[in-house]
């Protein structure tokens, strides 16, 4: 099995090492392509997401991408289109995900017993839709005293976004969708996105369908998680409510995550490259490990994916071996060695 890998910067080729390291412990056979990306990229072909890049990706179908550093105030990209135009994106990872035509991003936000506390029963997903809303990059700056960011709605998107999280939550038996907005105040544009869910709704009576403003979700979530299961929003609330999550389950480290496309998937940690701790081995891995195991899930190699969940959730609950971010003093692959130990432990039993 071909599978790109975008090794990113800060602590991403620390986490992506082991990441290969626990998903080769499965048996499966694999054959990691390295896909440059960012400054690889730049030095081989001057552009940091360069057509070459894209269209490689695109014949992989499947990327397991580490964390990009994006620079605050001046991270955005232009990418040349077939036509000879030209698209500017507000950042790289933007510019991957609309390139390849990806148009949700699950975020499974699970806690675990003896590192999540009162949030160790916690078991949602949010589906972030991730082509539009304020993240579409139209920004314009007006004189030297103010700015302007447009932020836009599509009845197409909200649509393919709100199916996919029916659909999801049909497949995995689970009970209820629910959308995040604000419909409120962005009477059309949030409005739009809701009103499109309500639709979607109907042709799922089987699932339960409820609605949330963004603010009140954040301290529902806090005060009764309980009360989520699959949630569907645009891409500016998704981003910062999963990471809420993340922080309820316990750490960044613990947030895995997929974009996903009609015919690419690219599967990515929540968090970011964290270049404060970069090189040092001590970057929690668990979040992009995950990843790959939502990876395994999408390729149809189940068994092998449960294994993973399973023995990840096993080392974080022991709390035996865990990085500093989760109050141990093992290193990156100190957790990889022992999540691909538990693997073959797992895998060996369930015969």
């Amino acid at each position: 099995m071909k599978v790109g890998v975008l090794k990113g910067n800060g602590i991403g080729p620390e986490i992506t090492a082991a990441t290969i390291r626990t998903l080769n412990s499965t048996g499966l056979s694999f054959e990691w392509i390295d896909v440059p990306i960012a400054d690889e990229a730049i030095a081989q072909y001057g552009h940091p997401l360069p057509p070459q890049v894209v269209n490689t990706i695109r014949e992989l179908k499947v990327v397991i991408k580490a964390p990009l550093i994006v620079n605050k105030g001046r991270g955005r990209l232009t990418c040349a289109q077939p036509d000879g135009s030209e698209v500017t994106y507000p950042s790289l990872n933007n510019a991957i995900r609309r390139e390849l035509g990806l148009f949700v991003n699950p975020r499974p936000l699970r806690g675990i017993p003896g590192i999540s506390g009162k949030y160790a029963d916690m078991d949602v997903v949010v589906m972030r839709e991730i082509t539009e809303d304020v993240y579409i990059g139209w920004e314009f700056r007006i004189g030297k005293t103010s700015a302007q960011a447009i932020k836009l709605t599509t009845r197409e998107a909200a649509i393919r976004v709100a199916r996919y999280s029916f659909e999801y939550a049909r497949k995995n038996n689970r009970r209820k969708v629910s959308c995040l907005h604000k419909a409120n105040v962005l009477n059309y544009t949030d409005g739009l996105f809701l009103n499109c869910c309500k639709e979607m709704a109907q042709e799922y009576p089987d699932i339960q369908f409820d609605d949330f403003m963004i603010d009140a979700a954040c301290y529902t979530i806090i005060k009764q998680p309980e009360r989520f299961d699959i949630i569907v929003t645009a891409n500016q609330y998704g981003d910062i409510f999963s990471d809420l999550g993340a922080g309820l389950v316990g750490s960044l480290g613990l947030a895995p995550g997929a974009n996903i496309g009609e015919n690419v998937a690219v599967f990515e940690a929540s968090h970011g490259a964290a270049p404060d701790i970069a090189g040092q081995g001590i970057a929690n891995p668990g979040a992009l490990i995950l990843s790959g195991a939502l990876m395994l899930e999408h390729i149809g190699r189940t068994r092998e994916s449960r294994a993973v969940i399973e023995a990840t959730r096993l080392v974080m609950g022991e709390g035996r071996v865990l990085t500093p971010d989760l109050g141990g003093n093992a290193t990156t692959m100190n957790v990889a060695d022992e999540i691909a130990r538990q693997i073959e432990i797992i895998l060996q039993s369930s015969y």
